[in-house]
């Protein structure tokens, strides 16, 4: 069969934020020193190679860039400095674009002025919905309950439908990152019971980024940091998410709280404030080599999400004191950036919160596949193509 190859996809992934490809000569560095990378999965080594070939259709095809999380330390051992950490996140933009079927992602990546138009024109809209239903049937003096400006079963109902759209987009574009994985990118057979029994891979990856804690180990440093901090800031957001969707009537009542359920509101927040601020800092300063070069999704990222948050805390801070008007007229502030936010979720990286614990699921499903088929041995190992 005939391998396509695209000379011009080092130009094309230039959008996406790779820019020192062509200096790598496959010294092979790379992938003595990443942590994760092994016989199956040599990375980021093969996916510069493919890179460098034009072969774009092979590429879209590979979990390697979802088993990176880029510690940093491929890039720190580069003798060329052709950067293959940020490589590596490129193509993770790359394929999210690849696996989007509305094809928002592209644009999103491919130019900033898009997204931040997009965001603000969604958040504009947000904030005239959101004002004309309050002053059509509730007065702003009134936060929650009979008359409310914004009453919870209200705010409930348009949580659920925002909801619903993003659950519907994320679906659909999984099974396409399936279907691409799987079906397109697989030679070999792969028994079905396989995916009952490593089912368990999702929520472990998920919940708890195991294997981003263990890209320390060669270091033989005790601790990772950044683990630790971007675990915080995903648990403090997944369980935000759930307050807001399931418990919204509890947390808008009031004045008085309810530490039932506003006790993980408070956790959640120390999470996503810790985290949005950590990461805004190093990427200002630039003291870790994951962090010299900021795409500019990843500032869109960082930066709505701490304006989610402080426009969370100040609104939560108004109910509590007795500041109706200025609580309705926050909230309605707050619920114009975390609309754009979760609306761009699909087409950005936060993507990652789906894409990662799939590819983690999906990579073990194979691995396991080629050892049961006895096609690795210690003597003539093989790596999936």
């Amino acid at each position: 069969m005939a391998i396509r190859v695209n000379p011009t996809f080092i130009d094309v992934l230039d959008r996406f934020g790779a820019e020192d490809v062509q200096l790598c000569y496959q010294c092979g560095d790379c992938s003595t020193v990443c942590p994760h990378a092994d016989e199956v999965y040599k990375f980021p080594r093969k996916s510069m190679r493919l890179l460098q070939m034009g072969l774009e259709k092979k590429i879209e095809t590979t979990l390697e860039p979802w088993l990176c999380y880029y510690c940093g330390q491929c890039s720190e051992q580069c003798p060329r400095e052709a950067d293959p950490g940020e490589t590596m996140m490129s193509l993770r933009r790359w394929l999210i674009s690849r696996y989007d079927f509305t094809g928002i992602a592209r644009q999103f990546f491919k130019s900033r002025v898009t997204e931040v138009l997009a965001i603000l024109a969604i958040a504009l809209l947000t904030g005239l919905f959101m004002l004309y239903y309050g002053f059509s049937g509730g007065s702003i003096h009134i936060y929650d309950g009979p008359g409310a400006f914004l009453p919870s079963p209200f705010i409930h109902k348009f949580d659920l439908t925002v909801g619903f759209l993003l659950a519907i987009i994320l679906l659909i574009n999984a099974i396409h990152m399936w279907y691409l994985v799987m079906v397109k990118g697989t030679t070999f057979h792969v028994p079905w019971w396989l995916y009952v029994k490593e089912l368990y891979q999702l929520p472990w990856h998920f919940f708890t980024q195991k294997r981003y804690s263990e890209c320390e180990k060669k270091r033989e440093h005790p601790f990772y940091m950044p683990w630790f901090i971007h675990l915080g800031l995903m648990l403090g957001y997944v369980t935000m998410l759930v307050l807001v969707m399931v418990y919204i009537e509890k947390l808008q009542s009031g004045p008085a709280i309810r530490w039932s359920v506003h006790i993980f509101g408070y956790l959640a927040s120390i999470g996503l404030i810790t985290g949005t601020v950590y990461f805004i800092r190093n990427r200002l300063k630039k003291n870790y080599v994951q962090y010299k070069k900021s795409h500019g999704t990843d500032w869109v990222f960082v930066v709505l999400l701490f304006l989610i948050v402080l426009t969370g805390i100040t609104q939560h801070i108004f109910h509590r004191t007795g500041f109706i008007e200025w609580a309705n007229i926050t909230y309605i502030i707050h619920l114009m950036c975390v609309v754009p936010w979760l609306l761009r979720m699909p087409f950005s990286k936060w993507a990652h919160l789906i894409y990662r614990p799939l590819a983690m699921y999906l990579a073990a499903i194979r691995k396991d596949a080629l050892l049961r088929q006895e096609l690795i041995t210690d003597a003539s190992p093989v790596t999936i193509k």
